[in-house]
């Protein structure tokens, strides 16, 4: 039996995406350890992410006018990391490098296709031409002349493995429609040249392979739907140049008598493989879809739609899949079990999944589907109600007693029924001392509440949704429509939360919140329910009122003053802060600020959206920040006092501010020479 389980966004791929990786991704390799990948775009960036927290914890790029020309990789001896740009120029560095102009650097004698990784043995370096180098005796002369075994061939795909000791590495390559299948094995310096047997009409467009026994096990899928097995032994009997591989048929990709065209695809272990392709229903449209398959049964597993459509690439990892969709890097992991032909079939009972529930993506469902869902995993301890039956129960909401409340029946309920009789059942949810999948189950109602908050706009659970947050059971990933929910009507106090406990919230969305933040006034602020804690102990709330009223007028954010009179508010501003050093906002708004500054966010993937910010926002937040600086310079031990205050490290760029302050007044000098009628382009270089 297989699974597709609980998805997650691992990153934008968009310019405003935070990585920025607008010309697509190149590809996706394993990282140091099993929860890290490293990312590779088609341009001049590899970052590295920790899957668990989707965060990234490094990135490098080469210079402008260099492109980064094939995957960056780990070497998992030295624990360093090796790129290649422009075909030729080779770069390792370490962690703690951040300028690629300034790590190691070696400029080799002809192009790279790949460089593969292996887990307890030097990289392997394959060129365009087919030579292939470890990278110690590489790095020894890095000049030394490469073979040309394949000048007119071209490389389509590679894989390296370890059999026993021995390095073994695979490449295929095309020439005038005909493929050729290579095989280097190191110990004996031997290349073996293979042709794969043509197949009618169809050309394979991804391949795969595995090593076990001495025997290769390449794996083909083709153009027409089908997926081809080809036995390749280390041991070669035949004296022939050029032996033909012929191949069997592993899997026919028929859907519903519908073809599925694959584009890439993975083996995930024996009887189990993935396909990541477009199924085309005679008289609809092409649906891209995630597919997996049991190949000893010949059937389809599971399946999910992908409507936002994918750059045709797969990769699979620690079994999670990594793919793109619409302009995000997704990742779903997925469960492969003992195959079997009741597991081919979908009858195994339901006490071999119960344990799949909390992998679920609740929010790619709609609602009669979560029904569905939570319907057949709770079958073990009640018995299923058909929708028929649930349906006829909707207006008997007010006789359920708690004993009786299913979760289906609160999800229908949900649809239509009164908020006070919503609220009564999901008071009786909440009570009970047990409940199965509990996160799973928290998942799917509270989409199912913010899917009614989307078509009823007068329906807002606000108290029940801050109650479910602080159970601490949720993550972003779980319900990211909650936030954009929250956001459209500035609910600062759910924002607030949600900041606090979510480890897993996009940049942009972070961001966004820091941008309603900013822009509610300190009035409307006073009257909100918002958590003081990370405030009170540093901030005179009394006296900070006062001054708040006066401050802002001066820092000339009202409308009604003129460009001209800047030189004197900022005059004052200084005045004001170098006497009293009060704080620039009020105490709700700066507790606000803090959430923001104590989320988990990545400095990298934040600042690109913060030059959104409209400048008076922008010099709100940089005046506050530079009061926190003042504030924790004044301790010696730089913390502030209070729960989830902001640190010393969270404000350190103000320093940094002071370093371009004589340029600034010099710009400030100028400007007054200048006579403001007249037009000019100057350019000042900032030394």
């Amino acid at each position: 039996m297989a699974a597709l389980c609980e998805g997650f966004t691992l990153c934008g791929l968009g310019p405003s995406g935070g990585v920025g990786l607008g010309a697509g991704v190149l590809a996706l390799e394993p990282g140091p350890d099993s929860d890290h990948v490293l990312l590779t775009d088609r341009g001049r960036t590899a970052t590295l992410f920790k899957v668990s927290d989707q965060k990234p914890l490094g990135c490098w790029s080469v210079k402008h006018g260099q492109i980064i020309t094939c995957p960056v990789v780990c070497n998992f001896e030295t624990h360093e990391y090796i790129a290649v740009h422009d075909d030729k120029v080779l770069r390792i560095w370490k962690d703690e490098d951040v300028n690629l102009d300034k790590v190691f650097k070696a400029t080799l004698s002809a192009d790279v296709y790949r460089i593969h990784s292996l887990p307890h043995g030097e990289p392997l370096v394959l060129f365009r031409g087919g030579g292939v180098r470890t990278l110690d005796v590489l790095l020894e002369a890095p000049q030394q002349e490469i073979e040309n075994f394949i000048s007119d061939e071209v490389i389509k795909w590679s894989e390296a493995f370890l059999e026993g000791q021995e390095p073994i590495l695979i490449f295929a390559t095309e020439k005038d429609g005909d493929y050729f299948i290579y095989v280097q094995k190191f110990k004996l310096n031997i290349l073996h040249k293979y042709k794969l047997e043509q197949q009618e009409l169809s050309n394979p467009l991804s391949f795969t392979a595995y090593i076990k026994n001495q025997i290769i096990t390449l794996l083909c899928l083709y153009s027409n739907g089908s997926v081809y097995k080809v036995l390749i032994p280390l041991q070669r009997h035949s004296e022939e140049e050029e032996q033909i591989l012929s191949k069997s048929l592993l899997l026919k990709l028929l859907v519903s008598g519908s073809v599925l065209k694959g584009t890439s695809f993975a083996v995930l272990d024996k009887d189990h493989v993935a396909v990541l392709g477009s199924l085309t229903a005679f008289g609809e449209e092409s649906k891209e879809c995630l597919t997996i398959w049991n190949t000893k049964f010949q059937t389809l597993q599971t399946s999910k739609e992908l409507p936002l459509g994918t750059s045709g690439q797969l990769w699979c990892y620690g079994e999670k899949f990594f793919f793109t969709h619409g302009k995000v890097l997704t990742v779903i992991i997925y469960k492969c079990e003992t195959s079997s032909l009741a597991a081919a079939v979908g009858k195994l009972k339901d006490s071999q999944t119960s344990d799949v529930s909390s992998f679920i993506n609740w929010n790619a469902l709609s609602d009669e589907e979560l029904v569905d869902s939570l319907q057949s995993q709770q079958s073990v301890a009640l018995k299923s109600e058909s929708k028929m039956t649930l349906r006829s129960r909707r207006n008997s909401v007010a006789k359920v007693q708690p004993d009786t409340l299913t979760v289906g029946q609160l999800l229908l309920d949900i649809k239509d029924s009164s908020s006070a009789a919503i609220e009564d059942e999901l008071k009786q949810l909440l009570s009970k001392p047990q409940m199965p999948d509990f996160q799973a189950t928290i998942g799917c109602v509270i989409t199912a509440l913010i899917n009614r908050c989307k078509t009823d706009p007068v329906f807002y659970p606000r108290n029940f949704l801050v109650q479910l947050i602080q159970k601490r059971e949720l993550s972003y990933s779980l319900c990211p429509d909650l936030m954009a929910v929250a956001l459209e009507k500035k609910d600062v106090h759910l924002l607030q939360i949600c900041l606090q406990w979510f480890p897993d919230i996009p940049e942009e969305i972070t961001y966004a919140c820091l941008k309603v933040f900013l822009s509610i006034s300190d009035d409307y602020l006073e009257r909100t329910d918002v958590n003081l804690e990370s405030v009170i102990c540093y901030i005179d709330i009394e006296s900070n009122n006062k001054e708040v009223k006066t401050e802002i007028v001066e820092n000339g954010f009202n409308a009604e003053l003129e460009e001209d009179s800047c030189d004197i508010i900022f005059t004052k501003e200084t005045h004001v802060k170098n006497d009293g050093e009060f704080c620039p906002v009020g105490p709700q708004k700066a507790a606000l600020l803090n959430a923001v500054l104590h989320s988990a966010y990545s400095e990298t993937f934040l600042l690109p959206h913060l030059k959104d910010l409209p400048a008076q926002q922008a010099v709100l937040f940089l005046r506050y920040l530079h009061y926190l600086y003042v504030k924790s310079s004044e301790k010696i031990t730089t913390a502030l006092p209070g729960v989830l205050s902001p640190t010393i490290n969270q404000v350190r760029f103000y320093s940094e501010l002071n370093k371009i302050e004589g340029s600034l007044q010099e710009l400030q000098r100028l400007k007054r020479q200048k006579d403001s009628q007249t037009y000019s382009i100057e350019v000042l270089e900032l030394i």
